[in-house]
């Protein structure tokens, strides 16, 4: 193992803990490291797949014994998101279109992150209504297997606009939903398992170690603000990167 991976590795544990404290599981993080890194897409995207799966389980854990989660506003979108989460995965993009779409996610997430009053929660919360929940859920799916990510950056910021969710409930929901569509989105291209590095133990560990760190923070009342701050720019630089501004 080289340096390059070593500093690899420490930076993930850093976007892990951070990210886990909102009830992310990292794969824009863990994309945008990568892609800094001048790790090959083909190694991104199962790579970015199997992190989250390992740190969403930890965090779905974490979040669940809190109390913070809710299963009437999950399971609509995910009657939607698994099967399109599935098809993305199945569908691989040539390497002049993925990292364009890639540095496009990783703009959104950073938007989150930056601007967070562009995500305002509404006022009164209600349960979403099944069928639109559905067919977001789809397109949040099929994005999010295409580019190897588990749509929590999508859902977050969905369920708070709309009033779907209280914010550390919707952490809890988005946690598990990573989870679903991580894993149908690496089921849909099973092969994509055979590009993974051999320095993935590493990672997970890396991750793994992180998500301990950040689910403390964020199923208790730490502001971390100013940190995913920046990390938001970090996601800006990275996403810059990817489709090819420098």
């Amino acid at each position: 193992m080289t340096v390059s991976d070593m500093l690899l590795a420490v930076c993930m544990f850093l976007v892990a803990a951070l990210y886990t404290t909102v009830g992310h599981a990292g794969a824009s993080g863990y994309l945008a490291l990568m892609g800094l890194f001048g790790v090959a897409p083909d190694v991104m995207r199962p790579t970015a797949l199997v992190l989250n799966i390992v740190v969403s389980s930890f965090t779905v854990w974490r979040f669940w014994r809190a109390g913070l989660f809710r299963w009437r506003v999950l399971w609509p979108f995910l009657i939607g998101a698994i099967p399109m989460g599935f098809v993305g995965g199945a569908m691989v993009l040539p390497t002049h279109i993925y990292r364009p779409v890639v540095g496009i996610v990783l703009f959104i997430a950073a938007a989150r992150f930056l601007w967070p009053k562009l995500f305002p929660a509404a006022p009164e919360v209600r349960d979403p209504p099944i069928l639109l929940a559905v067919v977001c859920g789809g397109a949040i799916g099929l994005l999010s297997g295409l580019t190897g990510t588990g749509g929590g950056i999508f859902l977050s910021p969905l369920l708070l606009v709309l009033g779907w969710s209280q914010v550390r409930i919707a952490s809890g929901v988005a946690a598990l939903f990573i989870w679903f569509v991580s894993l149908a989105g690496l089921l849909g291209n099973i092969s994509s398992v055979n590009a993974l590095p051999s320095e993935l133990p590493v990672y997970l560990g890396a991750v793994l170690a992180g998500a301990v760190i950040g689910t403390a923070h964020g199923t208790g009342r730490l502001s971390t603000t100013g940190v995913l701050k920046a990390l938001g720019l970090v996601l800006i630089v990275a996403g810059f990167k990817l489709v090819g501004f420098y």
